[in-house]
């Protein structure tokens, strides 16, 4: 399967939104990334439901939103409503897992679920059936333009391992300091969707790339 790209929105020019989305609906990135934070289980704060129902309008690719939010639970159905196609919630925010992922599908949206990076993927071993998809944090989640944390290589192997041996289709997504000089190492490991911001939005030329991640 050729990997996927997701340029994180957290990382375009805001008063250009509308011409942001545009490039990607243009680019041959995959989807649309929206990191939703509340203040709470991490200490920023970005978008909400107006500006997510706005880029749904817009976007001719999937919204595949993470939610950085404490008790993910109560806001499935509204973020069905505004347009997530893949909704992302947080092993360490959900303490009812299972249902949690339960849920996300029953409402007709893909279902990830997202390890912060001192999290161990043994941790969700017995859900993973469960999940659409995995996304491994490759920094602290929160802010944008942090460094590559090494170690997930080594839990991005072990998740592929884990995939495998049970026989699914689970995809493994990677956020945080993705570059164009890791990409092939995150996909050699066993990556299948990456994640970059500040890697594609503060270039010259985004459009090449997007090109350029895509590329094996």
């Amino acid at each position: 399967m050729q990997h996927l790209i997701a340029p994180s929105l957290l990382s375009a020019n805001f008063l250009q939104l509308e011409k942001e989305i545009d490039m990607i609906n243009q680019s041959q990135a995959d989807w649309f990334h929206l990191d939703v934070m509340d203040g709470l289980f991490v200490p920023n704060i970005s978008f909400g439901m107006p500006v997510i129902k706005a880029i749904k309008r817009k976007a001719e690719k999937p919204l595949d939103v993470h939610l950085m939010i404490m008790d993910p639970d109560r806001y499935i159905g509204q973020f069905r409503d505004v347009g997530a196609d893949i909704l992302s919630v947080h092993y360490e925010a959900c303490p009812h897992l299972h249902r949690c992922l339960q849920n996300i599908r029953a409402k007709g949206m893909k279902a990830g679920v997202v390890l912060n990076p001192h999290s161990p993927v043994s941790l969700i071993e017995d859900i993973l059936e469960q999940a659409d998809m995995v996304l491994l944090m490759s920094v602290n989640p929160g802010f944008g333009g942090q460094s590559f944390i090494p170690k997930t290589i080594s839990k991005i192997k072990q998740l592929r391992e884990m995939i495998d041996r049970q026989n699914l289709s689970t995809l493994i997504e990677v956020d945080g300091g993705v570059t164009l000089e890791n990409k092939n190492e995150l996909l050699i490991s066993g990556t299948d969707a990456l994640v970059a911001g500040n890697a594609i939005f503060k270039t010259e030329d985004p459009l090449l790339t997007i090109e350029l991640f895509k590329k094996k």
